[in-house]
């Protein structure tokens, strides 16, 4: 598989990256404090990340004052498995190289399926944070060499948490936590009873 750097013209159609911001702390800390498992682990927030000063330059600056979380998502994978999206920005800092496999919510077709040939993969260098937009599909990073990943995620308070009811049909059916809308691959792995939405080859960025 192809990968990109965010550095590319090829990245602006999914994020940007922030340039005016120092997050060195914030590496510094995801580095030292959070593990590195075998498998993925997604935390929404974590206070050693949102006791930062970063915390409230990225709510002013990025926000607009909304309320955020800042947590992480740390382990080994090479698969894109699913696709996620939100009705707002998701910022990634990466404190590790890592590889994100990023598709359009323009490009889902109206029966919310999403041909994984369209999507496109990104080199995140260590140290590195981005901002991917609303409209952009993500999920998991991928590790370069099996190193493993880390790599902080900031998003709009309660993102990801459990659903207080239940959901209906077209797109709330893919609702699968607050603010997060899942297309999977039925060769992803996921629970069972997943909403799918992805068709093609599910993607690995060794090959």
């Amino acid at each position: 598989m192809k990968i990109y750097s965010v550095t590319e013209e090829a990245f602006k159609q999914y994020g940007r990256v922030i340039k005016d911001i120092d997050f060195s702390e914030l590496v510094e800390v995801l580095e030292k404090e959070t593990p590195l498992p075998q498998g993925v682990e997604y935390v929404p927030g974590l206070p050693a990340l949102e006791e930062l000063p970063v915390k409230q330059i990225l709510m002013d600056r990025i926000y607009g004052e909304l309320s955020i979380q800042v947590g992480y998502c740390n382990g080994h994978n090479k698969m894109l498995n699913a696709l996620e999206y939100h009705r707002s920005s998701e910022i990634n800092v990466a404190a590790t190289d890592a590889v994100l496999i990023l598709g359009s919510e323009q490009e889902m077709t109206e029966d919310y399926t999403y041909d994984t040939a369209l999507a496109k993969a990104f080199l995140v260098p260590r140290g590195t944070a981005v901002e991917l937009y609303g409209t952009t599909l993500h999920y998991a990073p991928c590790d370069v060499g099996g190193a493993g990943f880390k790599v902080a995620v900031v998003l709009p308070e309660g993102t990801n948490l459990s659903l207080e009811k239940e959901h209906g049909n077209g797109e709330d059916s893919h609702l699968t936590a607050k603010n997060k809308w899942l297309l999977g691959h039925p060769e992803g792995g996921l629970p069972e009873g997943s909403p799918m939405g992805l068709v093609g080859k599910n993607l690995c960025i060794d090959e």
